[in-house]
């Protein structure tokens, strides 16, 4: 499938890599004759979850790569320390940190025990953030370096806090991370997060979802590959909080089917994604719309932009190649934005998530009005209803990609 192989002689120390997604993604870059830093907890083998440190780095080995297999409780320290003085003692270097280890509890508030609070909080958060800063010294030193955190974009529509309050504080502490860590380290260290749009199967899940929970997820497979594709980009390509699907489909992925455990069964979606933010992957715009959660959905505005958000294709994409932003007044009001330039598009509540080229003020009714074929915004434009800032010519060609619009509102 890659021709050469990007990670040949790279490091990678990979939190919680003795099984599941850590192990998976372990298994992807040793294809390519990488070195795994396997630092996970389980060194015995468990009573009811398989695999340990060492049977990850036989499976490591057996696919070509080199494996160091440590004792890392991220709760500790000095147990990271000592691994990664020892995987610099032993590769040389480390180019990619993984952040995988997690844990989880899906209770209400009054159900969550406090040292499971801590747990959470001291794995999740604590830990991302202790082993990013004890690998990041060596990091800098490597030619392509990458952090990449097994978190989701911080979605801050109060239903993904209500069941799981701790829960969800503590992955958001994660993406928390990339989001201070990329800026931070710009130009330097590349640092990403990656997140499942389905459920995967693993031992978690299992113990989440009980028996026959596996057919309506994914393979862990989705994640290695998406993951693949994220460390061998540039590390110019910082700050994202990407989706495991979006991605691939944006890398020329067609055939889902191979990922499916049983293709063709129902998929559950997983965490923190709600339905409208699945089209874009790149930016904290297209993610973070904080100012959603209190419009109405029904509203006609956001009805219009779910519309456009459904319409969104590649190609309007590429013939536009622009990003529109609308301050509303009235009902509703307040920015909005369409990004016709990110690959895959995104639309909604907020600022875009890159600067846009075209401003365009309006009262939200006739916003409406616009987008329904009912002004034309020309006319619109002048008889005053319309102010426009900047590129004109894209404004035209938002005009034209209404008339297309109009038959699906």
């Amino acid at each position: 499938h890659f021709p050469f192989r990007k990670l040949a002689g790279c490091t990678l120390f990979i939190t919680g890599a003795s099984r599941g997604i850590g192990k998976a993604i372990a298994l992807k870059a040793a294809k390519d004759g990488a070195n795994i830093v396997i630092a996970a907890k389980t060194a015995e083998p468990h009573p009811t979850l398989s695999g340990t440190i060492y049977t990850a780095a036989a499976e490591i080995e057996a696919a070509g790569g080199k494996a160091l297999p440590c004792v890392v409780n991220v709760r500790e320290e000095q147990q990271i320390i000592n691994a990664v003085e020892k995987a610099v003692k032993t590769f040389g270097g480390i180019d990619i940190l993984v952040n995988n280890a997690s844990t989880i509890s899906l209770t209400g508030t009054l159900e969550t025990e406090m040292k499971k609070v801590s747990l959470m909080m001291d794995v999740n958060v604590r830990g991302t953030y202790l082993t990013s800063k004890i690998c990041l010294p060596h990091l800098r030193k490597s030619k392509n370096p990458h952090i990449l955190n097994l978190s989701p974009p911080m979605n801050l529509n109060p239903m993904w806090f209500k069941n799981h309050c701790a829960y969800t504080i503590s992955k958001y502490g994660m993406s928390m991370c990339v989001l201070g860590m990329a800026e931070e380290f710009r130009g330097e260290v590349a640092v990403n997060a990656l997140w499942p749009k389905t459920a995967i199967h693993t031992a978690a899940m299992d113990m989440l979802g009980g028996a026959g929970i596996e057919k309506q997820c994914r393979k862990t497979d989705i994640i290695a590959d998406a993951a693949y594709c994220i460390l061998t980009k540039p590390k110019s390509f910082t700050g994202n909080f990407i989706i495991d699907e979006v991605l691939l489909r944006e890398e020329g992925v067609k055939d889902f089917d191979v990922y499916a455990i049983a293709p063709g069964h129902p998929l559950i979606p997983d965490f923190f994604l709600d339905e409208k933010r699945l089209s874009g992957s790149q930016g904290e715009g297209a993610e973070v719309n904080t100012g959603s959660a209190p419009t109405k959905p029904s509203s006609p505005v956001a009805e219009t932009f779910r519309v456009i958000q459904g319409a969104m294709s590649e190609e309007y994409v590429r013939t536009t190649q622009g990003v529109f932003q609308f301050e509303l007044s009235g009902d509703e009001g307040g920015t909005w934005y369409i990004d016709l330039k990110t690959p895959g598009g995104s639309a909604g509540f907020g600022k875009p998530p890159v600067t846009a080229d075209v401003f365009m003020s309006m009262s939200s009714a006739d916003f409406v009005k616009m987008f329904t074929g009912k002004l034309k915004p020309t006319l619109a434009f002048m008889s005053g209803k319309l102010r426009i800032k900047g590129n004109m010519a894209l404004a035209i060609k938002l005009d034209k990609m209404l008339t297309h619009l109009n038959s699906k509102l």
